[in-house]
């Protein structure tokens, strides 16, 4: 019987702590870790192994794992702040590192040649499909860095998820969640304001969105997260707008696909313009609400 592959899972967040419990689920030997511990509980709840530091849990590890919500908090570990040493430093050589945050394109490969000089494979691979698709394993990897790194880290994406695509050299993964993410927050945002504009006009929200969801307009907005509160009950719509994919990290999120395309001289109209939007729902105060919640900058809900 072969001994299992050593894991290090950084990052416990909404997404993070359900990937690292299918890891376990599948026998990988697993050591998380995160900076709370509520996260670090949660997992262990699961009988996910925990560590007391970064640095203890990528001992020995063979893989290592980071989900993590920004690109200075990616360098920040893999490379150091200040006078902290990087992650990096720590971690045996011919190790395969996955980072599954959507950061910067620019970021993802400069930790990536960090590694490379310490003899150490990268991919990035971000990852699509909301909290319920890393609680089912049904996640999606958008993957960029070399064929064989990929290959190495299949089994291990295989177990978090159902899709994996291979987008092209290191940071490709980053650039293609970018417009993937640019997309759904612009569709996010038109499809609260299609359903206001009906209900202003007496409409039925359910109906209208059952109408839409199986019409031109359907979308996973319209059949999976959709922005009105009772038209789905497992939305966060219905439950307050609390939990899913925050505001804030879509706003990060069109934030980078801007930067992304001031570099190559891309026009993004509609994604500047939702950008704006999810930036005055954090002014109303629901940054840390579902990115749904835009919809409550166009009208009164019941």
């Amino acid at each position: 019987m072969s001994t299992p592959t050593r894991i290090a899972f950084i990052g416990l967040g909404h997404m993070g702590g359900p990937m690292a419990t299918n890891l376990h689920k599948a026998g990988f030997a697993v050591s998380a870790f995160d900076l709370s511990a509520d996260a670090l509980a949660a997992v262990r709840a699961q009988g996910v192994p925990t560590a007391d530091s970064a640095r203890a849990a990528v001992a020995g590890a063979q893989v290592v794992i980071s989900m993590l919500p920004a690109s200075r908090h990616v360098e920040g570990l893999y490379l150091g702040t200040g006078d902290a040493e990087g992650l990096l430093a720590a971690i045996e050589p011919g190790a395969l590192l996955i980072d599954s945050s959507t950061i910067a394109p620019a970021s993802a490969q400069k930790v990536a040649q960090a590694a490379a000089a310490r003899g150490l494979a990268m991919i990035d691979a971000p990852v699509s499909g909301g909290v319920a698709g890393a609680s089912a394993g049904t996640l999606t990897f958008i993957v960029g860095g070399d064929a064989a790194a990929l290959e190495r880290a299949r089994p291990v994406l295989q177990a978090m998820g159902k899709n994996i695509f291979h987008m092209g050299a290191i940071g490709a993964g980053q650039v293609a969640k970018l417009c993937n993410n640019m997309a759904l927050g612009v569709i996010m945002a038109v499809t609260g304001e299609a359903i206001a504009l009906g209900v202003a006009h007496g409409l039925d929200a359910k109906t209208l969105s059952d109408m839409m969801a199986v019409s031109t307009s359907r979308s996973w907005a319209t059949e999976v997260c959709n922005p009105w509160p009772g038209v789905h009950p497992n939305a966060p719509a219905s439950r307050g707008y609390s939990g899913g994919f925050g505001n804030d990290l879509m706003l990060k999120d069109l934030g980078l696909a801007v930067e992304a395309a001031m570099g190559v001289g891309a026009s993004i109209p509609l994604g500047e313009l939702a950008r704006n939007l999810y930036a005055l729902n954090k002014q109303a105060g629901r940054g840390g609400q579902d990115f749904s919640g835009v919809v409550q900058l166009l009208t009164r809900l019941p």
